[in-house]
């Protein structure tokens, strides 16, 4: 009997410079999910720091990764990493940051647009398919005036620091429960107003 092996991509960009910011909201769900697997990412020839381990025991296989590069160019190695792991696109999900939903608050989806994400843009056409699931970790809308592009390449603010381990370990509860439970039985709950 084969194992199901999943891929889960967590959105950002590269180099300590950006790790805070709240474009890496996805990559920081990922580094939270292999710190529960008890492994580290390692570089993987696909363009991407892969960790791999198991749900439970005799649970579905977890193929966690990151990508090398830039967020536009995200894509590639996750078309790379569905090839190499036999992975159909029903059994990617990505995480990413979201600015249509509010901060500290997590949504599950499948499919759809990229609403102006250009890592979800470069995955649609490098998957060939929008057809995917998407953890939507809500960052929320910059204040004012102020350019989203600007605010989501900024780091989150103090009180924002404060909640994001309990966003960031929701995010993470989500991607368990997406895996676990399906979509819509895994919308009913992380859509359930707290």
């Amino acid at each position: 009997m084969s194992v199901e092996t999943w891929l889960v991509v967590g959105l950002g960009n590269p180099g300590p410079q950006y790790a805070g910011n709240r474009h890496n909201v996805g990559q920081m769900v990922v580094r939270e999910l292999a710190d529960r697997l008890h492994t580290g990412l390692k570089r993987h020839k696909t363009g991407a720091l892969v960790a791999e381990g198991f749900l439970r025991p005799g649970g579905p296989k977890l193929v966690l990764a990151v990508s090398t590069g830039y967020m536009n160019t995200s894509g590639g190695p996750v078309a790379a990493l569905l090839r190499f792991y036999s992975v159909p696109l029903e059994r990617l999900i990505v995480v990413h940051d979201e600015l249509d939903v509010p901060f500290d608050t997590v949504r599950l989806k499948s499919g759809g647009g990229h609403g102006g994400h250009n890592g979800l843009r470069d995955i649609g056409k490098a998957a060939g398919s929008p057809d995917y699931l998407r953890v939507r970790v809500g960052i929320g809308r910059p204040p004012g005036r102020q350019d989203p592009a600007d605010f989501v390449l900024r780091d989150f603010a103090g009180d924002e620091r404060q909640a994001l381990p309990i966003l960031v370990s929701d995010a993470a509860d989500a991607v368990e429960l997406l895996i676990d439970s399906g979509l819509v039985a895994a919308q009913q709950k992380v859509h359930a107003p707290r």
